[in-house]
């Protein structure tokens, strides 16, 4: 029986590459004083953990190494607490091993 060795999805992710498009990002978070429900499912859901709590309790992303996968569409865009799109031509995740 041939067992494959474990590897963890943060070993994984390090393959990846992302280039940033300063000052376009294609995630946003609304404007809030307290996250939603959605937003602070965000911070356990998202692969790339992109999602994270700041020093006042608001829940803010960082694009830099999102991976694109909708996860992040599917709970909160149609809420209207975050707003995304594709990056642009050139821009976003290179996925280094398919």
């Amino acid at each position: 029986m041939n067992v494959e060795p474990s590897v963890r999805v943060e070993d994984k992710l390090y393959y990846n590459r992302y280039l940033v498009d300063i000052g376009q990002p294609h995630v946003k978070v609304r404007a809030h004083t307290t996250p939603s429900a959605e937003l602070l499912a965000l911070l356990k859901v998202c692969p790339a953990r992109c999602y994270e709590l700041n020093d006042n309790g608001q829940v803010e992303v960082t694009v830099d190494g999102c991976i694109e996968c909708g996860t992040c569409r599917v709970i909160a865009e149609p809420t209207g607490d975050i707003q995304w799109s594709h990056p642009r031509g050139g821009y976003g995740v290179l996925f280094k091993f398919g």
